[in-house]
């Protein structure tokens, strides 16, 4: 049966925005920050650190001690010499700082710290870090390192939210760095009269910085709703983040229910409303 023209086919992109504004809210503690300006992260010289610096900002780089050394491509430290990205560090110095001085710039730095070499790599970003603190204390409570979140990554995090129980029960070290929100005792609702949406579950998995959330999309006529499944969207604040990728049918059934997934991710396309 065709859905009569009052009624689009398609849920529109702003009807998500608008279902999903009451998700910021409810996960405020845990979505995607400014405070990403101050990173603070463990030494590890197999790790690859990756600093988001910008033209216009000062970005400074704090070890636990007096850096022994520091190379490093495309870069100068008076702005005569041509480079990519200007330094500015002090023999002795426990830190240096860096901005960068062209668009889309890459390079990297290799710094030399208690007899080892830890490797950065520095490219020009609206969105820079203002302060990176290196740690290195066993103990520390200390953020994962950010991993490459990539298309076959968010699958992969999909996958892992889908059989989360399982993980959580038999394999916890899986799911160690993921933070976890169940509503089932206190439902998250939206009622929007034509259809209705329930947040069930919300994971943050920390490293890759993303989001995801399983929903149930109630449909309330006696006819098939459809709606883009590309068109999740998170609303925090004035900005909106469109979602990555998304696990969803297009369709809900007369009288009936489709089970969602979506994420969003710290490389989601932001702008205003």
């Amino acid at each position: 049966m065709a859905v009569s023209q009052r009624r689009s086919a398609i849920l529109s992109m702003k009807s998500w925005i608008k279902t999903f504004a009451v998700v910021c809210l409810c996960f405020e503690q845990v979505v995607l920050a400014d405070s990403q300006q101050i990173q603070q992260y463990p030494l590890d010289e197999y790790q690859v650190y990756q600093i988001a610096v910008s033209c216009d900002r000062v970005t400074t780089i704090s070890f636990p001690s007096p850096i022994e050394a520091i190379d490093a491509a495309n870069v100068t430290t008076d702005g005569r010499v041509p480079g990519l990205f200007q330094i500015a560090h002090v023999k002795g110095a426990y830190f240096f700082s860096v901005r960068a001085l062209a668009k889309k710039a890459v390079t990297n730095i290799n710094v030399r710290w208690n007899d080892k070499t830890y490797a950065l790599e520095l490219h020009e970003s609206d969105e820079p870090f203002y302060s990176v603190i290196f740690e290195y204390h066993d103990d520390a409570v200390i953020p994962p390192v950010p991993v490459a979140v990539t298309p076959e990554r968010l699958l992969a995090l999909l996958d892992k939210a889908k059989a989360y129980p399982l993980l959580k029960a038999f394999h916890p070290e899986a799911v160690e760095d993921v933070e976890y929100s169940n509503y089932a005792k206190n439902p998250q609702i939206m009622d929007y009269k034509l259809y209705a949406v329930r947040i069930e579950e919300a994971f943050r998995f920390n490293p890759e910085d993303t989001l995801i959330f399983r929903v149930t999309l109630t449909n309330e006529t006696d006819q098939v709703e459809h709606y883009r499944p590309d068109g999740f969207s998170l609303r925090v604040g004035d900005r909106i983040y469109p979602q990555s990728i998304s696990d969803a049918a297009g369709t809900i059934p007369p009288c009936g229910h489709s089970p969602s997934l979506f994420c969003c991710d710290r490389n989601a396309g932001r702008r205003p409303q």
